[in-house]
Order: structure tokens, then C-alpha cells, then sequence
């Protein structure tokens, strides 16, 4: 029998909902390192040898706006994780339990196959993910301009609802391109790095929190190597208005990164890598337990009802292990 026949609707639901709460929990927590993160990436736009320190930036952002400026795009970045993380980690628990259908009760999941899974959830979404992170970059880059240009969105709505109204719908999927080559990246980097890693230190010190910690920094690290440039080029394409003729600095991903490499140097593109570590690898953990904390407490609430049905294993654990 199909095993998704006996699911209940909670069971289906869980991978999405555990993993986009995770996400935002997580986001609120590591707001201010992205903040920083996105204005350090900004800074120097198209002069060579520019030096962003991140204490710096934190200090101008904090100095010349005002702490809470750190968290300029929190409602962004819970939206975000509320579509992209959701779909993501959902899709991708999803991908792994038809996996195991089609390989049957005795056969694991291959590791091509959790990489063709993480790789497709990544892209999926996404593109679901796009127009909330555009609104999160223009909210964080927003006090880069001069006072008079500044947009100053209240929120996320406010944001999404006057670039449609000033530059068209299409506008909210402005960088899609290097965002899906984003999370397709990260993904792969994180699912590959993590399941190798973890496998070593199980053998080496044995299974347990240390092993999961060492094997989550050493996946953030190369999922954080692999995603950065989508990341810097995402991030100016998705910062970019056009200028009062309608033309905007780039015309595409290939263009920004063509210019960025002529005019800034092709080592820009990781200037901002260990705060980017700091921000991919934390989040990732958190959103991680946070999810398996969920799961569990879950589980524990259906396993005491009258009438139980078997519940999927954590998501977090389905997603990386």
C-alpha cells in the first residue's frame, strides 16, 4: 500500500509548518548579522579595493540611523522564511519520502538522489521565496541612499505593495535567476558536506550533539563557499531602481557579474564571507533544532491522543542526515 495513503493531513503539513517556523524563529535571531551582511555587499558598489569591516558597518549603521536599523527588514526576512523555508524543507521531506517509496522498504535513499531532492527544493522555493527577499534587500539598503531617494517601507506589505504599483508585478521576481542558483547551491554544499562529515565523526567520536554540531559547521562552510557570489549578485540585482529614464545599472545576472569583476575585482564577491558564514551556518543549526524540537513535541502531543497513526521521522534530521 501507498504509505502516503495512511498520512493524515498534519503528517503532510508538518515538514512545511516545523520547518518554516524554524526558519523564522531562527531569521529573528540572526537578523542583524544579514543586515550587515547585505550593507557590507553594497558598500564600494563599482570603486576597486573598498574595505567593508563588519564592527564598522554595524557601528555607521547604528551611529548614523539607529540600532533598530539592524533589524530594517525583519517582516521581510519572517515572510521569506514563512514561503521559502516552508517550501524548502517541505518539499524537500516530501522529494525524500517518494524516494523511499520508489526504492522500496529495503533499499536507502541514495545520496544522488537526496542531492537531486535538495537541489529541486532548493530551486522550487526559491522562486516562491523571490519577491519577499527582494523586499527584504530593498529594506536593508534603503538607508545606503541619500535621504531625499530613500523609499523608508514601514513593512513588508508596504514594500511589496509600491514596487509592484511603481515598477510592475514582474519586478518582485527582479534577481530570480541568481537566488534560485543560490538555494540550489547552498543546498547541494550543505546536503553534500554534511552527510560525509557526519558520517566520518560518527565513526571517529561516535554518534551524537557533537558530531551533528561538527558536521552543521562544516556543512555551513561550504554551503556558505558555494553560495556566496549567487548571493552578492542577487543582492545587487535586487538593490537596483531604475533611474529616472527607466534603465537600471544591470541588465542581468551575467552583466552584474562581468561589471563587479571589472570594476570591483573578482575577490568581492567574498569580502563578506565569514560574516556570511556567521549568518548561513547559525541559521541553519537553528532552524534545524528548532524544527526537530517541533517535530517532537509533535509526536509527543499525537502519540497521546486516543488513536495514533505513525509519524514521519524529524524533518530537520530527514534533511541533512
Amino acid at each position: 500500500m501507498d504509505s502516503t495513503s495512511t498520512k493524515t493531513p498534519w503528517q503532510v503539513a508538518q515538514p512545511f509548518v516545523t520547518g518554516g517556523l524554524g526558519g523564522m524563529i531562527a531569521t529573528a535571531v540572526i537578523q542583524p548579522v544579514d543586515m550587515i551582511k547585505v550593507r557590507m555587499q553594497l558598500a564600494g558598489e563599482g570603486v576597486k579595493n573598498v574595505k567593508a569591516h563588519p564592527f564598522r558597518v554595524a557601528g555607521d549603521i547604528i551611529r548614523q540611523e539607529s540600532f533598530r536599523s539592524l533589524y530594517n527588514g525583519l517582516s521581510a526576512g519572517l515572510l521569506r522564511q514563512a514561503t521559502y523555508t516552508t517550501a524548502r524543507m517541505g518539499l524537500f521531506n516530501t522529494f525524500l519520502a517518494k524516494a523511499r517509496e520508489y526504492n522500496g522498504a529495503n533499499q536507502p535513499v541514495t545520496f544522488l538522489q537526496r542531492s537531486l531532492a535538495g537541489l529541486a527544493a532548493g530551486g522550487l522555493g526559491a522562486i516562491v521565496g523571490t519577491p519577499a527577499d527582494l523586499a527584504l534587500v530593498r529594506m536593508q539598503s534603503d538607508g545606503t541612499l541619500p535621504v531625499a531617494k530613500r523609499s523608508n517601507y514601514t513593512g513588508v506589505t508596504n514594500a511589496l505593495v509600491r514596487i509592484t504599483r511603481e515598477e510592475g508585478v514582474l519586478a518582485l521576481w527582479n534577481g530570480a535567476g541568481p537566488t534560485v542558483a543560490r538555494a540550489m547551491a547552498l543546498n547541494l554544499g550543505m546536503l553534500t558536506s554534511y552527510s560525509h562529515t557526519k558520517h566520518e565523526l560518527d565513526r571517529i567520536i561516535g554518534p551524537g550533539p557533537g558530531a551533528n554540531f561538527g558536521a552543521s559547521a562544516v556543512a555551513g562552510f561550504f554551503a556558505s563557499a558555494l553560495s556566496l557570489p549567487f548571493d552578492f549578485i542577487k543582492t545587487r540585482l535586487q538593490k537596483q531602481r531604475p533611474d529616472a529614464e527607466g534603465r537600471l545599472p544591470y541588465k542581468g545576472s551575467i552583466d552584474c557579474a562581468i561589471k563587479v569583476v571589472k570594476n570591483e575585482g573578482p575577490w568581492v564577491f567574498y569580502r563578506t564571507f565569514p560574516v556570511y558564514y556567521l549568518r548561513i551556518a547559525p541559521h541553519a543549526m537553528l532552524t534545524l533544532l528548532v524544527a526537530d524540537g517541533l517535530t517532537s513535541m509533535a509526536q509527543t502531543f499525537m502519540n497521546n491522543q486516543p488513536t495514533t497513526s505513525s509519524t514521519p521521522s524529524s524533518p530537520a534530521r530527514q534533511k541533512l542526515a
